[in-house]
């Protein structure tokens, strides 16, 4: 493999590498939404 095949993939597979980290990383990062209480409908009411 040539040089230039070398740089091509290995810069390739950087790229590739940088953008699933960050996205992870953006998705990690998000606030969870609160979940609706279903048993809210079924409690007693006083």
């Amino acid at each position: 493999m040539n040089d230039a095949a070398l740089t091509t993939m290995v810069l390739a597979q950087g790229v590739v590498t940088v953008f699933t980290v960050y996205f992870f990383v953006l998705v990690l990062r998000i606030p969870a939404k609160p979940e609706p209480d279903s048993f809210n409908e079924n409690d007693e009411r006083d």
